[in-house]
């Protein structure tokens, strides 16, 4: 105990999440539901993790035979598997040690799979060049943000070092911020205008800041989590101007850029817009960009693969930040493959392509139907609205709860939509987070929910909503 007691004030004094305690009696109402306990649903719809394959979503098929082929080598003389997987699983073996997977590989990941990500870079960019030397492959986006966090937070500077972060933002990202000793500076997105980000309230924020800490970051989520919400090139344009002028490092979280829903939003990368920018922007703005084989359309969450592709670095910090990145020795194998695979998947004419175009499709189309659904139901129930979403994973409603109800709130010493979320899981069996987890303005309340789920999950989810909500209203109006 007494090594525990020792341990950095910044990890001792980081903010317990607020929803631990509704993830914990989700586990208990899942166990007591296996165990024939009677409630009013048979399973809890769980939309809190924004992990598509726990929510129902299936794996694609292409993905799998590949993998399935690279654990056990024998499946490449076979016939069982489309061609075209076999000769994938072949050629990613060839690139580990020994033809393994249990294989160590490089540092900063496979070469031959880092000289792919690069390539992909190029393409989704419009030919903005990409450098595989200031690309590392990391076990999530957020190891590697993490890491990068490292490199920009000094420990002992007084006062301390501030990052810039969005409110509402993901909670994991502000954590890791806060355990590394450093200060979250939340700069509102704007909700009235579809959580929009607005370069004045980046100023704003920056003047809050005085006095309290040293800001040398911007975080930004784009597409928005938990908002929704896909900037404009118009408004990114005014982010890397603002940052260029305040000398700030960008750190860019694009881990959702293939899921994009609104008919005039499109996903333009940081890196693109600040290539296209030109001297003195494109040669001189630090920037950390972020993926994930996580998130989007693969969603392989448990593989843990993710890169950060760094921009204007100076060498001399770049070598820091290899050896940083060689500590933790590389990425899991089967992660790398999942980025390869998700950047390079079957094209026309190879044996797998039409499988592959149907799946994707199908849960593209279930994307966007959901995302309709969502908005005009939730806009249709009393105490409830949402903003259009664009793009994510995420819905954000807003949450007009009645007095009695945060006054019952404050009796048991939670957080309004703590509350809120806690009679919904009891009641309803619909596990969501609360806003208050993930940042909102003073007053507001929210709850947020994936809606990366198959179709009929999505409508029994709404049902649930429509009918809890209706009663809780009645019941503390």
């Amino acid at each position: 105990m007494s090594v525990l007691k020792e341990m950095r004030p910044n990890v001792r004094n980081m903010k317990q999440l607020q929803c631990i305690s509704l993830a914990r009696r989700a586990s208990q109402i899942k166990e007591e539901l296996k165990q024939g306990v009677r409630k009013p649903y048979k399973e809890v719809i769980d939309v809190f993790w924004g992990d598509p394959h726990t929510a129902g979503v299936k794996p694609l098929s292409f993905v799998r035979q590949v993998f399935a082929a690279c654990l056990y080598p024998q499946l490449v003389d076979s016939d069982k598997l489309p061609v075209d997987a076999r000769q994938r699983a072949q050629m990613l073996l060839k690139g580990c040690a020994g033809g393994s997977v249990g294989s160590y590989t490089a540092s900063a990941g496979m070469p031959e799979i880092v000289q792919r990500v690069s390539e992909f870079i190029t393409r989704r960019d419009g030919g903005a060049p990409s450098y595989p030397e200031n690309i590392y492959i990391s076990p999530g986006s957020q190891w590697a943000l993490t890491n990068i966090l490292n490199v920009l937070v000094n420990r002992k500077a007084s006062p301390r070092t501030g990052v810039l972060t969005p409110s509402p933002s993901y909670s994991v990202s502000t954590l890791s911020i806060m355990e590394l000793g450093a200060a979250i500076v939340p700069y509102d997105l704007n909700e009235e205008q579809g959580w929009e980000l607005q370069v004045e309230e980046l100023h704003r924020a920056l003047e809050s800041a005085k006095g309290v800490c040293n800001p040398v970051a911007l975080y930004v989520i784009n597409p928005g989590n938990p908002t929704g919400h896909v900037q404009s090139p118009k408004s990114m344009q005014e982010v890397i101007r603002f940052v260029s002028e305040k000398r700030l490092f960008l750190l860019a979280d694009e881990v959702y850029q293939d899921c994009v829903y609104g008919e005039k939003s499109e996903f333009v990368s940081y890196k693109r817009v600040l290539s296209e920018m030109g001297p003195p922007f494109s040669d001189t703005v630090e920037l950390a960009s972020f993926h994930s084989a996580s998130r989007g359309i693969l969603g392989e969450c448990g593989l843990r693969g993710g890169y950060v592709e760094l921009v204007n670095l100076d060498p001399a910090v770049m070598k820091y930040i290899y050896k940083l990145f060689s500590k933790d020795s590389c990425a899991p194998v089967l992660g790398q493959f999942a980025l390869d695979l998700m950047m390079n998947p079957p094209q026309p004419g190879d044996p797998s392509y039409p499988l592959y175009c149907v799946e994707t499709q199908h849960i593209r189309t279930t994307l966007v139907k959901n995302v309709k659904r969502v908005f005009e139901v939730v806009n249709s129930l009393p105490g409830f609205c949402s903003q259009p979403v664009e793009g994510g994973a995420f819905a954000f409603p807003r949450l007009h709860l009645p007095p009695k109800a945060i006054q019952k709130a404050k009796e048991m010493g939670m957080h309004p939509d703590v509350f809120y979320c806690i009679r919904l899981l009891e009641e309803a069996g619909v596990f969501v987070g609360p806003g208050s987890q993930y940042g909102q303005k003073e007053g507001t309340h929210h709850i947020r929910f994936c809606f990366m789920t198959p179709e009929d999950t999505m409508e029994e989810l709404l049902r649930r909503l429509t009918s809890f909500q209706t009663q809780f209203m009645k019941d503390f109006s």
